[in-house]
């Protein structure tokens, strides 16, 4: 599995990176390489209705392994291990069993182990809610794919010759404001400062675009920004507003958070999520400097606690809250068509384009959802927490891997890591 593309968008933390999101998206089950770590360092397991049984699903691409737990168990753990983050959780549905497992603690040097009720900070997996809500507003005809941003917003460089698709499909080429130096420097300094959308777009704005709009892709937080002000807009209410009415109460997200922009809180029961570096020495290059990834190793390098990180300048494309369950509910809702009519569901699911046109077997991404393997959905991350949720409609296979920990020493997204060995485990 290669990631596509090297743009700092893909590497740096700060970027509610996509980079290992999309090499998962483009691989085929079963290419994952296994744990270099052997043994288990678990601090709980909680599988629920784990049966030892074989799945033969009437559609989807692959075929499921029979379901094994013990397989399922040691794979987590030492992938966990192999990655050495203090804590992780994954939650796993299929017809053959449901597994729930979980790894270390919460936090370095404490005894308090993670459990599936912990509440992360979810990252990118906030563009599917956002991105949702648009679909939503064009199912209701107060908005099209096909309307150009300037009749929304007059601040969009070249907005009118922009297409809100263009908007939720990362194909819009305006510029990524997380990857400038100079956000990176303040997230560094001052991680509690509370950001607001002017501030953000004002960066993206005076930057030039990657390419015109619709002649390339370049995932970009700026786009998913700009369709949270335009729901706002529509919905005449704020978007946790939105979030709460549309998407929480109708499905059960009891779990889930879009917090205010002044609060850098995370309901309990939660864990602290920790990074190694900095966001602008990973800027350039998610991976730290070989001297500082052996003395990780060894443990003369620890890494900082993010945990008190304003989200705010994620906003609509990366600031929620939630947990292992609420995100194998939304995962199984977003890709089973439980919050879109079925025609609008069919047309986001067929939006799925490789993100190198060159290369049509690679990455695929559509209407703010991705594909890894036969699993729809989405990966996240922030400094600290990274996490995985995916959902295989033919199948029945649900997947949630989050770790407390993003990105490793060596530039990995751990969850997704985690996710992808895990993947190569369920299908043949």
């Amino acid at each position: 599995m290669t990631a596509p593309g090297n743009s700092k968008a893909s590497r740096a933390p700060a970027a509610l990176t996509v980079a290992l999101m999309l090499a998962l998206a483009g691989c085929s089950p079963g290419q994952s390489p296994a744990p270099s770590s052997p043994g288990s360092n678990s601090a709980s397991t909680s599988p629920s209705n784990a049966t030892t049984g074989t799945s033969s699903p009437s559609s989807g691409d692959s075929a499921l392994h029979p379901f094994d737990q013990a397989v399922l168990e040691q794979t987590f753990s030492e992938a966990a291990r192999e990655l050495r983050v203090p804590g992780a959780v994954m939650l796993l549905r299929t017809p053959g069993g449901n597994l729930t497992r979980t790894y270390g603690v919460r936090s370095i040097g404490g005894s308090d182990p993670v459990t599936p009720e912990d509440h992360v900070r979810i990252g990118s997996i906030t563009k599917t809610w956002t991105a949702t809500v648009i679909l939503q507003l064009v199912q209701e005809g107060r908005i099209k794919l096909d309307d150009p941003v300037a009749d929304y917003r007059s601040d969009v460089p070249n907005g009118a010759n922009i297409t809100i698709e263009q908007l939720l499909t990362m194909r819009s080429g305006l510029y990524n404001y997380t990857e400038a130096l100079a956000v990176n420097q303040v997230l560094d300094s001052d991680p509690g400062k509370t950001w607001n959308t002017d501030e953000l777009l004002a960066v993206a704005f005076r930057n030039p675009p990657y390419f015109p709009p619709g002649e390339g892709f370049h995932y970009s937080n700026t786009n998913t920004v700009i369709l949270g002000l335009i729901a706002e807009a529509l919905d005449r209410k704020p978007l946790a507003a939105a979030f709460r009415d549309r998407l929480f109460k109708p499905l059960g997200l009891t779990g889930s958070v879009f917090p205010e922009r002044a609060s850098n809180d995370i309901p309990a029961p939660h864990p602290q999520g920790y990074m190694f570096g900095t966001n602008v020495l990973t800027l350039d290059d998610r991976a730290l400097p070989e001297d500082m990834q052996k003395a990780a190793a060894d443990g003369t390098l620890q890494p900082t606690d993010q945990t008190a990180m304003n989200p705010s300048w994620g906003w609509a494309a990366g600031a929620g809250i939630s947990t292992a369950e609420d995100l194998a509910t939304w995962a199984e809702a977003l890709g089973g068509g439980k919050v879109l009519g079925p025609d609008l569901q069919k047309l986001r699911l067929d939006s799925l384009q490789p993100v190198k046109a060159d290369d049509p077997g690679g990455a695929l991404y559509g209407l703010g959802i991705a594909k890894f393997g036969n699993l729809f959905g989405h990966t996240g991350e922030l400094p600290g927490f990274n996490s995985f949720a995916g959902y295989d409609p033919g199948n029945k296979v649900t997947l949630v891997v989050w770790t407390n920990l993003a990105p490793t020493p060596d530039g990995r997204d751990p969850a997704t890591a985690i996710a992808r060995t895990l993947i190569g485990k369920l299908y043949r």
